[in-house]
């Protein structure tokens, strides 16, 4: 008898922060963000040189979880959340850990976009979302054989989600999401008014 099944598989974690560990004062993570933006004379001053519609830390801050204590508080979470989802994955980490090595604060207004890209030098790559307001871009990730697909036809509208080249998910404030750093993934332009807040960051190995 004739079967299909599915050979390799592209594992994406969604869980509510909340779910793992102590609460994070969500409304004190949004006030602290946009202090950090204020203050952030680097960050503001790269985001304009790179032509970055909005602002983000990631080229100017390293230290976030110093700086404030709420984001001390989230990368305890973050740790949690991180450790569930690679007991998923199965690695084998020969007696290493997988660590927090970067975070950053993303804040995309309208007309906004991360284009598309990867983080070749980690290993587990997120985000977890301070503000989504309605209508907010929800987060795009490519299928990793898009390159290899060479002459094969587009599929078709409705087919099933795994078999789709491109998977939208619309991520809700508090909501933190997982995947491997391999994974391409971009955020289409932000069509409406208010911000898109959300902390992104790198685990690595070893």
């Amino acid at each position: 008898m004739s079967q299909i099944e599915s050979l390799f598989v592209t594992r994406l974690y969604r869980a509510q922060l909340s779910e793992l560990g102590n609460p994070v004062d969500t409304s004190e993570l949004e006030t602290s963000c946009w202090a950090i933006a204020d203050d952030d004379e680097a960050g503001q001053a790269w985001c304009e040189q790179n032509d970055y519609a909005g602002y983000t830390s990631y080229a100017s801050l390293t230290d976030l979880e110093w700086r404030f204590p709420i984001f001390a508080d989230l990368v305890k979470v973050l740790d949690k959340h991180v450790a569930a989802f690679v007991a998923d994955l199965d690695f084998d980490l020969d007696g290493k850990e997988i660590t927090l090595d970067s975070m950053w604060i993303n804040i995309l207004p309208e007309g906004g976009i991360h284009t598309s890209h990867i983080h070749p030098h980690s290993v587990i790559s997120g985000t977890t979302y301070v503000t989504m307001p309605k209508g907010a871009s929800a987060i795009k990730f490519e299928d990793p054989r898009s390159a290899m697909m060479m002459a094969a036809p587009i599929r078709k509208s409705d087919a099933r989600p795994e078999l789709r080249p491109f998977t939208y998910v619309a991520p809700k404030a508090g909501d933190i999401l997982l995947w491997e750093s391999w994974l391409r993934h971009e955020v289409p332009m932000n069509m409406i008014e208010e911000e898109r807040i959300s902390v992104s960051f790198n685990y690595g190995w070893g």
